[in-house]
């Protein structure tokens, strides 16, 4: 933003941005008061036993768990507005002090909460004795409620060390993931544990705080720098944040009705003292909206023209409800669920002893279409994902350019075929038949990565994408940073490409199958690596200008033959793969049947893709200096010249 927009304002600013102290004492106060209601309401430090833990414990684990939230949110708000939105260099600096200062409180007060936990779990007296600190220690390391404390404050140290060294922002990226991986282990120790679907919970959960913590932090960072530290920088500052702030709203909105219909089940339950602070949180969501609202229509224009009084006021509203809900939130996670806790009749199958679940449905046709279960994370991606390339496609043509309509069918394509993968079928079965787990990881590496490429978001994104006048990125301009990387810039060569896809075929063979379908973590990250892998492959075969056609054949050819043979093998074999898992699952049929299923499943799903990719690399045109034609639907005079227009066509 030019100086100027905010020349001469200085004196109208200078008194508002004096409201950051008071803003951060509203914030606490509110939390404060937030939190004694929801305990009064809730009953979360009443005494349920005569010899349950004392007072102390009872008041203090919610007070501190408030502390922690409050600490993390500081610390992974500031870092992400640092990250993505702060340009100027002393802005930046600031910044990364006041994260490291969240994240200071969020570990000392992790490391209190882990102490506490352990008081009121196991009734025992605080002591400095050995007995004490052994038991103390059996817990952080052996307990899950203690480990996931002590995991957090571990990582709590961690990022309050890297924000006080690091100031690259590429490393930057690093220490935000390192963060958002912080909450994780909070999103385990909550009520989730309590609901019939444990990992949508979690889930639900994780995302609920970590985009609360963003939306949070940044608004108080954002406050704390104000104009002071900003200076001329305050506008794009603040623009900036306003789009973070949207996309946490929807996601904190989302992931916060999927916790409320697991813990509260229906509408009835909503009378209950769970239900009455749920309600308060919806209140205070809906509040926050609509504060958005008016800060995106109105005060920014004000902000913009000269009179930020508006937009400072409207902070501190912001910041006295978002006290609210955090003080809500932490009494809620120490009040009762009014779901029932039930053991069902199924708990003793093999199927629930494996999975946590009872088998679903026999698979038929129809249920291969209708039935499914929710990845809220994969779901909310697909969407937003999806959302964004059609508002590029969008924003291209009001600017009088083109963007052809194959690709924004491709996109769209891409994005169901990623939703079926990971919500419909093969995500309710996979852990239960083999060949339904096959099914998705050819969806992931075959067919989705060729639509992803023949879409090419990353082309579109290079001519959306707005140029920023400071050192900032945006989300945007990190995407693009990485994939002109040099280390990706090596991977997506056709050839290490084609070396890692065909490594890839022995997926099935190894420990990573069992990884992938029995541990959480693996089911949300192996999806990721699969889809990125399959991406390098299809990004080789079909780069066309860029590559002698040997090698883009190669990048497809070399999978191909490593990728039936794999098929053949499992469609052929008689050996059953995860005899422990599959072959105890109590599935009516032969598991060996399944499996031999799973392999033409397999050959269908990325062998047809690889033979597509390996035909279209054998047909295109030489790579040489003559005039293309450029993929996006206009000519060119020059390899420059496209490449300058396009700015690349790969994925």
């Amino acid at each position: 933003m030019p100086p100027r927009r905010l020349a001469g304002v200085s004196g109208r600013l200078a008194p508002a941005d004096a409201t950051r102290y008071p803003g951060i004492g509203i914030l606490l106060g509110s939390a404060l008061l937030a939190l004694i209601l929801a305990l009064a309401i809730g009953g979360g430090a009443a005494a349920l036993l005569l010899d349950g833990p004392g007072p102390v414990v009872r008041y203090g684990l919610p007070l501190v768990k408030l502390i922690v939230d409050l600490g993390v949110s500081v610390a992974v708000g500031s870092l992400v507005l640092a990250t993505f939105a702060v340009g100027e260099e002393k802005a930046l600096g600031r910044a990364l002090d006041l994260a490291a200062i969240g994240a200071i409180v969020w570990t000392a007060a992790a490391a209190i909460t882990g102490l506490l936990t352990f008081l009121s779990v196991t009734g025992i007296a605080f002591s400095l004795d050995e007995s004490f600190g052994s038991q103390l220690g059996y817990f952080l390391t052996s307990i899950p409620a203690g480990q996931a404390w002590l995991v957090t404050t571990l990582i709590g140290a961690a990022v309050t060390v890297l924000c006080f060294a690091v100031r690259s922002r590429s490393a930057l990226v690093l220490v935000v993931v390192l963060a958002g991986a912080g909450i994780a282990p909070m999103a385990e120790t909550g009520h989730s544990a309590l609901a019939g679907d444990h990992e949508l919970a979690v889930t639900a959960l994780g995302l609920h705080l970590g985009f609360a913590a963003v939306w949070l932090g940044g608004l108080l960072c954002l406050a704390v720098l104000g104009r002071a530290v900003l200076g001329a920088h305050l506008l794009p500052v603040v623009e900036r944040y306003s789009g973070i702030a949207l996309l946490c709203f929807i996601v904190v909105a989302v992931s916060g009705y999927v916790s409320a219909e697991i813990r509260v089940g229906s509408l009835d339950r909503l009378a209950t003292p769970y239900g009455v602070l749920v309600l308060i949180k919806v209140i205070a969501l809906l509040g926050l909206g609509l504060l958005g609202a008016l800060h995106r229509r109105h005060t920014i224009r004000r902000l913009a023209a000269g009179d930020g009084r508006a937009f400072w006021r409207l902070v501190l509203a912001e910041l006295a409800v978002m006290g609210i809900a955090t003080g809500v939130a932490a009494g809620l996670a120490r009040t009762a669920s009014p779901v029932p806790e039930t053991v069902a009749a199924e708990s003793t199958t093999p199927s629930s002893i494996l999975t946590g679940e009872p088998l679903p449905p026999t698979l038929t046709p129809l249920r291969l279409l209708t039935e499914g279960r929710l990845d809220l994370v994969w779901a909310l991606a697909v969407a937003l994902g999806l959302a964004a390339y059609l508002g590029g496609v969008l924003l291209l043509r009001r600017k009088g350019e083109t963007w052809p309509m194959r690709r924004v069918v491709a996109g769209v394509l891409a994005a169901v075929v990623l939703a079926y993968a990971t919500c419909g079928a093969p995500g309710r079965y996979g852990t239960h038949l083999l060949s339904m787990e096959l099914l998705q990881l050819g969806l992931l590496l075959g067919v989705a990565p060729v639509l992803l490429v023949v879409a090419a978001p990353v082309a579109l994104l290079r001519r959306t994408s707005p140029t920023r006048t400071d050192e900032s990125r945006g989300v945007g301009g990190t995407v693009l940073a990485v994939v002109d990387s040099p280390v990706a810039k090596v991977l997506r060569s056709p050839l290490p490409a084609a070396v890692i896809v065909a490594m890839a075929a022995i997926i099935p063979f190894s420990p990573i199958l069992k990884w992938m379908i029995s541990d959480s973590t693996g089911r949300e990250v192996a999806p990721v690596l699969l889809l990125a892998v399959g991406v390098l492959v299809a990004d080789g075969a079909l780069s066309r200008w860029t590559a002698p056609r040997w090698q883009a054949l190669a990048a497809a050819a070399v999978p191909l033959i490593a990728w039936v043979a794999a098929s053949v093998v499992l469609a052929t074999g008689e050996g059953l793969l995860l005899v422990d898992w599959y072959g105890a699952m109590g599935w009516p049929g032969s598991a060996l049947t399944d499996q031999q299923r799973g392999g033409l499943v397999l050959l269908l799903a990325v062998g047809v893709p690889l033979l597509a990719l390996t035909v279209a690399a054998a047909v295109r045109p030489l790579a040489s200096g003559r005039t293309p034609r450029d993929p996006a639907g206009g000519a060119e005079s020059s390899y420059r010249a496209m490449l300058s227009r396009t700015a690349g066509t790969r994925t």
